[in-house]
């Protein structure tokens, strides 16, 4: 079974009774996690300083020892506070609990089809998605749409993070993404829509087995390819009118990158279990659109 939550936080003070800092953690697990760092770190200090007192025998606190002390919490607190972002303030994204441990999907995968879109920037996943929408009805998700709408969402805690991410052409963490497909699936599921074409979805290996395993498997990969030079033609024409902030040559070239480091493995992760079809992208729309068709009638999704 599928758990979704919010993410809760702790806040606890350090073990130096005297300081008003707060430290928030994600989990008990955190919690445990630093206090026996803490421990280590104060047992192994005392054996080599000397303890300072002044002239009544009371103990004379070392003001460096303290800051160096706050500057580790302040470390730690960050990168809690970083993982502790824990709600929306419109429409909470639910989070994925924990590592995907579940043995059940959330969606059986008899009632709803998922087929992995994938290809570098600008390979035309989006063209060919449109046409695959209009002539069966799918339903289109893209990951990267979704991200740019929740990155201008009004009062969406995740938007700062969702835009640096696609201005430097990375992969935003899973949880977010993952969390708004699984929205998505549903809500279309209760409108009565149950084939989906996720494009831009799994980027990373761990997408891929978050969303199989805790959501649904999906039925194949439709892998689109295409050259890095005729890709980044495509790009550059399509920025002088899409308004997209990675439309730049700078953010393409940090794409084109990412794209071959992190989802190539994953192509080649579902291409040994038989589950990738690849197009040739470098023709007309429409010679592409029908090699499209024919892969869906070998894979038995459409007649």
């Amino acid at each position: 079974m599928l758990v979704f939550r919010s993410v809760k936080t702790f806040n606890l003070k350090p073990f130096n009774k005297d300081s008003n800092r707060i430290i928030q953690f994600k989990s008990i697990r955190s919690i445990t996690h630093y206090n026996n760092r803490f421990k280590k770190s104060n047992k192994s200090k005392s054996t080599t300083e000397t303890v300072k007192k002044d002239k009544n025998n009371n103990i004379v606190k070392d003001p460096k020892h303290n800051g160096k002390i706050l500057g580790i919490l302040g470390i730690l607190a960050i990168g809690t506070t970083f993982l502790s972002i824990s709600y929306q303030k419109n429409q909470p994204i639910p989070f994925l609990e924990g590592p995907c441990l579940y043995k059940m999907p959330l969606f059986n995968e008899n009632e709803v089809t998922v087929i992995f879109v994938l290809g570098g920037p600008g390979v035309g996943k989006g063209t060919q998605c449109a046409k695959l929408v209009d002539r069966y009805g799918f339903v289109h998700l893209s990951a990267g749409d979704l991200l740019r709408a929740e990155q201008n969402r009004d009062g969406s805690e995740f938007g700062p993070l969702i835009k640096q991410c696609i201005t430097e052409g990375l992969i935003v963490p899973q949880e977010v993404t993952v969390a708004l497909l699984k929205n998505a699936i549903q809500a279309n599921l209760d409108n009565g829509k149950s084939n989906f074409l996720v494009d831009g979805f799994p980027r990373k290996m761990d997408q891929a087995i978050t969303f199989e395993e805790s959501l649904v498997p999906s039925k194949f990969t439709l892998f689109f390819t295409c050259s890095e030079a005729v890709m980044l033609e495509r790009l550059l024409e399509r920025g002088k009118t899409s308004g997209r902030i990675d439309d730049n040559i700078e953010s393409i070239k940090k794409r084109f990158k990412t794209f071959e480091e992190t989802s190539m493995p994953v192509v080649e992760y579902f291409e040994k279990q038989g589950k990738v079809s690849k197009v040739n992208c470098e023709t007309t729309v429409d010679e592409v659109f029908s090699a499209v068709e024919a892969v869906l009638k070998s894979r038995n999704i459409t007649k």
